[in-house]
């Protein structure tokens, strides 16, 4: 941009001394030079923390789906990166053993309750004791509790989306055995209810920046077009300035000027929500300073969004 600048003004100072309106003297030959100058200094330098640009990245919650119990998968009818709203099923566990548990407790229940009624019609009555009567609400209470946490169980052997969003990855089969270990999911559910645009600006250039100001982003998925939005927020930390729990003492590292990110939230939710994870773009935040520089800010954005038709990288 700042070549096309010098080459308008290298153009109108030709005309000016062909048509003979200035005189070619010593001023007018270095005047370019000058202009230069003026542009770097006043305008593209200053463009950095007024308009700053940095690389967007876009993010999404990825859920690690453990079951809440064991067992053997009799049915996995999701297909993979199919978008799936929160509750479908996402596969079913053999629920035998578990319902078998259930009707046990129940039965159990069925007996406590009536000896429950006995002892109590009996302490009545006075041919009875009152332990015995309070033994037996005992014994209920404590059935009740076993067969909600049962009830629990077998309600889990039917494992659902947590959200809207889609499974990728998909290897789980009917056949296989899962198990509740964390350490062990059986499949990545990705979250697509919130779409995360980080865009990475430089720490010399970030400290205009404030929630609400104004955003153009532009996208290699979607190469020639430019998506307006906000500022959502700047993260306000990086791994470097991060202190970790050790029982070492610190280990100097080399420092580095790490840049920092702002979230941003484009206006067109539904583009937002159809960005796969892992879009990459270029976005420009326009702060309230510089604001003569915010104009060759969005002709420079527009650039890089037709040149996105060719640049893989």
């Amino acid at each position: 941009m700042i070549v096309v600048l010098l080459n308008v003004y290298l153009a109108v100072l030709f005309c000016l001394v062909k048509f003979r309106i200035v005189p070619f003297n010593l001023f007018w030959k270095v005047s370019p030079v000058l202009v230069l100058l003026l542009l770097l200094v006043g305008l593209f330098i200053p463009m950095g923390w007024g308009a700053p640009q940095g690389t967007a990245l876009t993010v999404r919650n990825s859920v690690a789906i453990v079951p809440d119990v064991s067992g053997e998968v009799i049915e996995v009818p999701v297909i993979a990166n199919t978008t799936l709203k929160e509750g479908d099923v996402l596969f079913r566990i053999d629920p035998v053993p578990f319902k078998a548990k259930v009707d046990a407790l129940q039965a159990q229940l069925d007996l406590a309750q009536l000896r429950l009624s006995e002892t109590t019609r009996l302490k009545e009555t006075g041919a009875g004791r009152a332990f015995d009567a309070e033994q037996s609400q005992a014994e209920v209470n404590q059935l009740q509790a076993q067969l909600v946490g049962a009830k629990w169980d077998l309600d889990k052997t039917i494992v659902r989306a947590p959200a809207d969003g889609y499974v990728t990855n998909l290897a789980l089969r009917k056949g296989a055995r899962v198990s509740s270990l964390p350490v062990a999911p059986v499949m990545a559910f990705i979250d697509t209810t919130d779409t995360i645009i980080g865009v990475e600006v430089p720490q010399i250039n970030a400290r205009y920046i404030e929630v609400g100001q104004p955003v153009e982003a532009t996208f290699k998925y979607m190469p020639g077009k430019v998506y307006p939005g906000k500022v959502e927020g700047v993260l306000q930390a990086v791994s470097a300035g991060q202190a970790r729990v050790s029982g070492t003492a610190v280990t100097p590292d080399s420092i580095q000027s790490a840049p920092m990110v702002v979230r941003i939230k484009l206006d067109d939710a539904e583009f937002a929500r159809k960005l796969p994870a892992g879009s990459v773009g270029t976005a420009a935040i326009f702060t309230d300073h510089v604001g003569a520089a915010h104009v060759i800010r969005k002709v420079l954005l527009r650039q890089v969004a037709i040149t996105n038709y060719l640049n893989p990288f």
